[in-house]
Formats: C-alpha cells, structure tokens, sequence
C-alpha cells in the first residue's frame, strides 16, 4: 500500500506514522513558511470550514483579490480594440499576459499561441468547430474523433460537432489504450493524408488517476493509434484538472492543443479559459463566423472577409474580457509568492492524498468489513500517476453502499464541503461503479437525471463521493475528514462516534455551544372563532377574506390561555393505550425556516394554514436563508395576531417588532425571488423589519412576503389530480401544502436513539424536542410507525387530503430547534433504521370536496386514513422521492 501499511481498524492513522512508514520523505508546505498562519491570513474565510472542492473550484488567496482591485483602482484600463492610451495599456498587459501563461507552461510563443476563451469547455467547443475534419464518403473513410472514456462531458460533447460533419467519433476504454501501448500500434500508410483527433485527460478529473503524458509523443508519432485506421493524428490534451496542482512542460509533450481553465489554477477569475495551440497546427484550423476584431477588412454589402494574421486575433471573437485577463497576472505572482511554484504545489497536495488515502484504506469496521470503496486505477505510489483527488463511496458493516446523498449531508453537519454524483463523467463513473449503458437508460427513466440527489436505485449506486486538496489544504483538513468518516460508520453500526480535534471545531459549532443558554422562545396561540361566521367558502379560497370573515375572538394574551393539547400530553399518550388517530398538534411557520408557531385551531387558506410560509428571510442578493446557511433562523419566533392583522418577531436580546399580515398594494414594488427553482412573486418588507433582521444576524437581510396577486402552482408530479380541473397552490413552501407526521413514528426513532446512548442517564431526546425538529404542520396519534407511509387519502374531521407521498429528509433535522445546536445522530440514526432513505412524514394536499362547510384545522380531529390498497395505485418518479423537507 502507498505510503506505508497501516493496522487495519477504527483508529486514525498519524501523520508522523505515515510519514515513518513512507518509501519517500512527504513533503508538506512550502518550506520556512508557516502553512496554518498563511491560511490565516489569506483564506479568514475557512475558519472552522473543511473546504474538500478543491477538482471543482480552488480558492483565491485575499492578497491576490487585493492586488488585482489595488490595480484597476490605480489604472485606466480600455477597450484594447481602441486606439487610446488607456487602451494600448490594455493591449500591452494582456500580450504580457500571454507570455506569462506560456511560461508558466515551460514555452515560447514561437511554439504556442494562446487564444483566451470563457473557459475549457469553450476552448473544446472551438478545436470541435475548427479542426480540418474530412467527412466520411464513398471514396474515403474520413477523419476520426476519438476521445477516452474516461473524460469529461465537454470532451464527449464535441462528438455532436463531429456527428453533423458526418466524422466518426470512437470511444476509447483506458485499458484499451494501455494494451495498444504495450503490443505497439500497427504500421500506418505514410501517404495516407487524413487527419484525425485523439483527446484524453492529462488527469481524470472522476478518479485523479494522471495518464502518461508521453502518450502525446506517441500518438502524434504514429507508434501508438487510438484506433487502427491510416492517417496523421492530433493530440488534445485536456488539463483543465492537471494543471491546477501540477507544472506541465509543454516543452517537453508539445500536444496540438491545451485547453485550460484559470479558476481550476487561482479561484479568480472565472469565466476565463484559454485554449493552448501548437502553432504548427494553427494555420490547419478552420473558421467559419467572425466577430468583431477579428477581420483585417469585410465588406458588409458582398461575401468578402479577410482575417487577421495572427491566430489569436482571429479566433477570440469580440472584445476578450480584458479585466479578467489581467488578473491572471495578480493569480501568477501571488501563487508563486505564496508556494514558491507549481511543483512545490505537486508535492505537497500529493502528500495530503497519499496520506487520506492510506488512512482510508486502513479503516475497517470491528467484524473486518471495509468502511469505504476507493474508485481508482493508482496505489497513489508518486504524483506522476495520481492527483490529489479521492473518489470513493462509503459502506456499512455488512458492505452495502450507504448512498452519497446521505454523506453528502452528514458531511455538510461537520461543515466539510465535498462533491457527490458523476462529476459531469459519466464514463468514469460507469465504469468504476460498475454502471451499464441499459442501467443509466432505466436510471433516466426512474427520474434520475445527471446532478440530483438520487443516490442509490435498486441498492445500486448513481454515483459517488469526491474529495480533494489544493495548494492551501491542511493536514487538519484531512485529519477531519478522516475522523468524520470513522464517526460516521462507527454510528451506523453501533459503536461511538470519534470527536473532532480542537483545530477542526466548526464556527457554527463554537457559535452554538455559546447559544446553549439562550431560552426558546415558543408561541402558542388558541384561536377562539366562530364556525357560524364562515359558513362562506372565502377561507378556503381567498386569503384576504377569510381574515375578514373571521370572529377573531378573544385579544391574543387570552386567546394564548385556551385549551390545547401540549407535545408532552400527546407523548403521554403513547405510553398507555393509543386510542384513535387523533391531530394531537398543529404548527405553522410563517416565515420560513423560523420558528413554529403552535395553535390548536386555525383556518385554511387556498395554499394550506393560513399564513404558513408566507414569509422568506433573504440575504443581500436575494437569496433565501435556510437553517442549512443560518441556523440561528429558528431563534426567531414569528406570532401571527389575527385580531390586529400584524405579526409579532420576537428573539432574544431584541425588542419585538411588527410587520403587517398583508401588503399595502400602493406601495409595494413587487420582486421576482425563486422557491425551489420556482419563480415566485414577492415584495420587501420595508427597511425597519430588515434593519431589525441585519442587527440580529450580523450581516444585511431582508424579509421578503409571496405577493398575494401570485398564485405558485404545485408542480403535478405525483400522480392524480387533486380534483378534476383543479391544481393545488402553494406558499413558499419547498413540496407541498401540508406536512404531516406519526406520534408513533417519532417515538420509535425516540427509542433507538435513547437506547444508543451509553450514559442513559438522561433523555437525550424528548419527544419534544424530536418533534420539533421535523418541523411538520399537522402531529398526530398513530396505531403504527410509518403506517402514515400506506395512505393514500386521510380525512381530518370534514375536511380531506390526498397523501402526495412520503418526505425525504434534509440535515435540518439534526438542529435542535430550541437552541441551534447540531447533532448529527438524528440523520444517522434516521438513514440507519430506514435503510438509508431518510424518509419521515408525509405530505398532503387540501382537497375540497363541501366548500360550504367551515375549514378549520383542530387538535383533537379524528384522523381517517384509506390505504394505497384501497385506492387506484400510482407511481412516483424517484426523483420527485428525494426532495428535500418543507423548511
């Protein structure tokens, strides 16, 4: 095994064991300079975050961003395709510019020329569009495109461009390529004039596994063909991956063409990519469009166009984004400053992997089971054939997959970000997880499409885990993660999670521990109304009017005095004998991801409880916060008083404040905002609740209301209408109208995370306390856990609800909802005992069947389920049963 063995077990291999038992001396930083004070300084922004991306996006340093902004604050910077002196200084930075990337890949401008693209995939785009195919026709075979397997979407995407000039594009498996290796290529026809592509990743940007650079000398040579047919063969290299944590030495393996994006090297800028071209190729390329500033003359009245000489010129079309240009010169300086070069970057990142990578290997549950898969095609043995990049799936103790989804989430509880999925190579992915091309076509047909968080159908994975290091990544960082990976199997098969170091505690988990001894502020209001005053059927269809059809009843501090039946009672319950499904809790959260907001009877709007998610709290561009972000959201207590029309914020350490229940339509500006890819309607609350919310939060916030002109259909995807001719509406919600969960439910995860406490010395969660966290709209009894899951229809008192099915569970669920605080065992124990679907509840929908009679939702309504069996059976797609909770 690389870097040494170590005893296989549960415990965490040291760095200085590693490094003892390593055929080679790891080398780790760069140098005298501190690597834990440079993060400080340069990446603040990491404080208690594991940042594990690094394939998909590195991170910029702050110096690099403050140099660059020093600069353009500095210099007039114009349009290089003018002829001022602000523009010459323009032109003459990026031609600099151009000289420093061919240096930074070891060549001169007398071999390449650069042409800066919007990033690699366009780079590929271009080389598709322009390379010299010739079609296939009854006199010749044509050109051929061959690419690995093994490559990313945008490599496989040019086969379209191929396709259309009637070229033959040919998938190559690895192992193909490395058996025409070793037996040698065939001896082609010397006068044979075709001209054909071969692409393949410098390294796999699924595995990390680096592909031998000296096959660009081989192919291009002619003693190793892609596939046998006669013909010169072209090399495209793709480096994207490579290069952001290795040198390459263009000098040395002269590919035709690099494609290359600069965010994979520096984090800024993005949207920049070049394409590399060997500048014996370029008079070859072929161009069709042109754009402005690449013709030397045209004329606008006839066919006439003459380019300009130099390649670069004639190929970037239009005005290059300039600014972003130049600041690759602050991402070169500041990277060599910082790390001393590329190949200090190599070795270290590749020490950090080797050692995850060992550690991993050693991991083993107590019955000798693996706790990971690692998908690769190195023993990262030395940097030349292995990247910084792990790429594995994690197992339970009996060797099922426990699915990425699941990691995924639990990772983000530990605040370590990875990646998950097929990462946009699907024939990697195929072909370490064992995948077939019928398997990805009945994927597709189930509701699995590429990005989603279907993780596992019919026990098989849809794709993976992914980790990786860059120039700043730490020991720590690796350590963390390893000791996330050691809790998270030893929770799942019964032994104790091991705890973070101190170095890896989280922010979010310090700021926590600091809101242990904030109270929860809880809002209970019982509504005393009148049914006889809505017998008119405006509470179930207009918002508006069921609030002035209402007898609103006793002022709010009495109306808080009401009967109702507490969580501890409806607890209680289950102790002795369950009697009838009864609604034992009803809960609504006007803004979203805050605080519920307990009544024991409340009317019906046409989008579910009235006034439920009405509310969002947005950050600065707009976007809404939830307890994913922002976990303190759910301090905030919102208290709706129907009576003087207003809601009531409350949190502590801060003076209540009122916001009105309905918008004043004269002065509303209405905004666009999105709710689950939805776009919805909404408008600003106004400066003082936003002030209120930013004073609270420490950063700029805005409470955002769903316009009450916008009506936000429900997407029909799980099965049957509500009723003919009708679409339920929605609030903000994330799924669907109502959520609705089991007493009985509840207390059997009750009972397996009691029971896996070692102490039992305390109820480490009440039912309280779990019923919270699920943040349903309707609690009731239940004869059953899960039974809820074999509804096809409930009803509730006279009113009825179609069951949409059940809800897939998010990590929200493991914030205690009284103080913040994360524990991650809910999830884990939850993914545990439901065979790694996290499923919990189920959601509703409102189907109005008597409009004339009241519609108001009461604790102690009998709850009425008819099973699936009973009903017309539907099918839900299973994308549609991996969405997140309403929260």
């Amino acid at each position: 095994m690389a870097g040494g063995a170590a005893e296989p077990g549960a415990e965490l291999l040291s760095f200085a064991q590693f490094r003892g038992s390593s055929a080679r001396r790891p080398a780790y930083g760069y140098g005298p300079r501190s690597l834990s004070e440079l993060r400080a300084r340069e990446f603040g922004r990491l404080a208690g975050t594991i940042y594990l991306d690094h394939a998909g996006a590195t991170l910029f340093p702050q110096s690099q961003l403050t140099s660059f902004t020093n600069d353009l604050m500095e210099n007039v910077y114009g349009n290089p395709h003018s002829q001022n002196i602000s523009s010459k200084l323009t032109h003459d930075t990026v031609e600099q510019v151009r000289y420093r990337i061919l240096e930074h890949f070891h060549t001169t401008p007398e071999d390449y020329t650069v042409i800066f693209t919007s990033g690699s995939t366009a780079a590929l785009k271009l080389v598709a569009e322009a390379f010299p195919w010739v079609s296939r026709s009854p006199e010749s075979s044509g050109s051929h495109f061959c690419y690995l397997t093994d490559s990313h979407t945008s490599v496989v995407g040019m086969r379209k461009v191929t396709t259309a000039m009637n070229v033959t594009s040919t998938p190559v498996r690895p192992e193909d390529i490395w058996s025409v290796e070793e037996r040698g290529a065939a001896a082609g026809d010397p006068d044979c004039q075709l001209l054909h592509l071969f692409c393949y990743p410098a390294q796999s940007n699924f595995s990390g596994t680096r592909y031998p650079l000296s096959w660009v000398g081989e192919v291009k040579s002619g003693r190793m063909r892609p596939v046998s047919v006669p013909g010169k063969w072209f090399v495209l290299l793709d480096a994207a991956s490579y290069v952001s944590t290795s040198p390459l030495d263009l000098s040395a393996h002269q590919a035709d063409f690099v494609p290359i994006s600069f965010y994979k090297i520096f984090g800024f800028p993005t949207g920049l990519g070049a394409l590399l071209v060997n500048n014996r190729v370029a008079p070859l390329l072929r161009k069709t469009y042109f754009g402005g500033g690449t013709a030397a003359a045209y004329l606008a009245g006839e066919d006439f166009y003459i380019p300009r000489s130099s390649v670069a010129e004639r190929f970037e079309d239009g005005t290059i984004s300039f600014l972003d240009v130049i600041a690759l010169k602050h991402g070169f300086d500041t990277l060599e400053r910082l790390t001393g070069g590329m190949e200090n970057i190599k070795q270290h990142t590749f020490t950090l992997v080797q050692y995850t990578y060992t550690a991993l290997c050693s991991l083993c549950y107590p019955n000798g089971a693996p706790m990971v898969r690692i998908y690769s095609d190195s023993e990262f043995s030395s940097p030349e054939v292995q990247g910084p990049v792990i790429n594995f799936n994690v197992l339970d103790d009996s060797g099922n997959i426990i699915g990425y989804s699941q990691v995924n989430k639990m990772a983000s509880l530990h605040n370590i970000l990875l990646r998950t999925g097929c990462f946009c190579n699907t024939g990697a992915c195929q072909r370490h997880l064992g995948i077939s091309d019928e398997m990805v076509k009945k994927h597709l047909q189930a509701g699995h499409v590429c990005g989603d968080d279907v993780d596992l159908i019919d026990g098989h994975p849809t794709g993976s885990v992914r980790i990786s290091f860059g120039y700043m990544s730490t020991l720590e960082d690796a350590q963390t993660f390893l000791r996330f990976i050691i809790a998270t199997c030893l929770g799942s098969s019964g032994g104790h999670p091991v705890p973070q170091a101190g170095a890896g505690e989280t922010e979010a988990t310090s700021a926590e521990g600091e809101a242990q001894d904030i109270p929860a502020i809880t809002g209970r209001c019982g509504l005393l109304t009148q049914e006889d005053a809505l017998t008119d059927s405006g509470v179930c269809t207009d918002l508006s009017t069921a609030v002035n059809a209402m007898d609103l009843g006793p002022p709010l501090h009495e109306a808080a005095r009401t009967q109702q039946m507490p969580l501890e009672k409806a607890a209680g319950v289950l102790d002795g004998d369950l009697g009838p499904r009864v609604v034992t809790n009803l809960y609504l959260y006007p803004i979203k991801s805050c605080a519920a907001f307990e009544v024991t009877r409340w009317p019906l709007g046409n989008q579910g409880l009235l006034y439920d998610r009405n509310w969002m709290v947005v950050n600065h561009n707009g976007i809404c916060l939830s307890q994913k972000q922002e976990w303190r959201l759910c301090l905030i207590q919102p208290i709706i008083d129907l009576q003087r029309r207003v809601m009531v914020i409350k949190a502590q350490g801060m003076e209540p404040i009122e916001v009105p229940l309905e918008e004043n339509s004269e002065r509303a500006q209405i905004c666009q905002s999105k709710v689950c890819a939805d776009r919805v309607d909404t408008y600003d609350c106004g400066e003082e609740i936003s002030s209120w919310l930013s004073k609270f939060f420490g950063r700029p916030c805005h409470l955002i209301k769903q316009s009450s002109n916008f009506q936000r259909n429900a997407k029909k995807k799980h099965g049957k209408d509500q009723s003919p001719g009708t679409t339920a509406t929605l609030s903000l919600v994330n799924e669907a109208q109502f959520l609705l969960i089991n007493t009985a439910s509840v207390l059997e995860l009750q009972q397996q995370l009691n029971a896996s406490d070692e102490n039992g010395e305390e109820e480490l969660f009440p039912m309280k306390n779990l019923i919270s966290r699920f943040r349903a709209n309707i609690i009731t009894s239940g004869t059953r856990a899960f039974e809820e899951e074999e509804w096809a229809e409930i009803s509730i008192g006279s009113l009825r609800f179609q069951v949409l099915g059940p809800c897939h569970r998010c990590q929200i669920i493991c914030i205690n909802q009284e103080t913040g605080q994360r524990n991650q065992d809910v999830f884990q124990k939850l993914s545990e005992s439901r065979k790694r679907k996290v499923n919990f509840g189920v959601y509703l929908t409102h189907v109005s069947l008597d409009l004339s009679s009241p519609c108001f939702l009461s604790v102690g309504s009998q709850v009425l389920p008819v099973l699936k069996e009973n009903v017309e059976c539907y099918n839900v797609p299973a994308s549609e049963k991996h969405q997140d909770v309403i929260s």
